[in-house]
């Protein structure tokens, strides 16, 4: 039984293993499926707004973030392993406000950044977060930084990206402080959907014997993914310079 349980073991390692390579390589095949993009009918109906929207914009704000990986990646990092209701509250606080901060800062204030740089750090906070996770600085520098300044200032990054690829679109000024209030309270809504199902996830994952075994293999694929966005990012930054 034991030598049975250590195979089925490694299976569900292997299936885990494969789904994340999958993801990997639909980043590197598929570059143009940004995580910030927004693009087809969705740019098409931003442009058209001539006024308050905000049903359809808090619609959109939940769909970037359920579908923003970078986003996801980050936030499974951050809770990966935290355990109580009131940390995890008290994170993802922290990334809400800044990516609130700069999202209308960038927008409705005009602040402006080259996008690919800010993708980059989106994607190296994936990296920075993953490697917190596998003890990288206790073991590499013995030090630990704080991991709340960490996720408010990464959050702020995370925001801005966000903004550089609305500031792409010539919005109308009409109704333009409702429509942004709304995404963005819409990104919030989508970003409480998505962690409710990592957290079913991770929840029932923590309860089985292998978790914390399999916790390093999965921070090191979490890295690679950072890393990955991060090469991508950084070629556009220098091609397209």
């Amino acid at each position: 039984m034991p030598r049975a349980t250590t195979v089925i073991e490694s299976i569900n390692v292997a299936r885990k293993l494969g789904l994340l390579t999958v993801a990997l390589l639909a980043i590197v095949v598929v570059p143009e499926a940004s995580a910030h993009g927004v693009s087809g009918k969705d740019a098409l109906f931003l442009q058209s707004i001539k006024g308050a929207a905000i049903g359809p914009l808090m619609y959109l704000g939940a769909k970037h973030m359920v579908t923003g990986y970078d986003h996801l990646a980050f936030l499974v990092g951050v809770i990966f392993f935290l355990y109580r209701l009131k940390d995890i509250v008290l994170y993802v606080s922290l990334f809400t406000i800044g990516h609130s901060v700069t999202l209308l800062l960038g927008v409705l204030g005009g602040v402006r950044a080259n996008p690919y740089i800010i993708d980059a750090i989106i994607g190296f906070s994936v990296v920075y977060k993953a490697f917190d996770n596998m003890d990288g600085f206790q073991r590499f520098f013995g030090v630990q930084p704080d991991t709340r300044a960490a996720v408010l200032i990464f959050g702020l990054f995370h925001g801005f990206g966000l903004a550089t690829k609305l500031q792409d679109f010539a919005l109308s000024p009409n109704g333009l402080v409702a429509n942004i209030v709304s995404f963005n309270v819409g990104v919030e809504i989508g970003q409480v959907m998505a962690l409710t199902c990592v957290l079913i996830v991770l929840t029932y994952w923590r309860t089985r014997t292998g978790f914390l075994r399999h916790a390093l293999v999965t921070n090191s694929m979490l890295m690679a993914c950072g890393l990955l966005l991060v090469g991508y990012h950084l070629s556009g930054y220098f091609l397209g310079a």
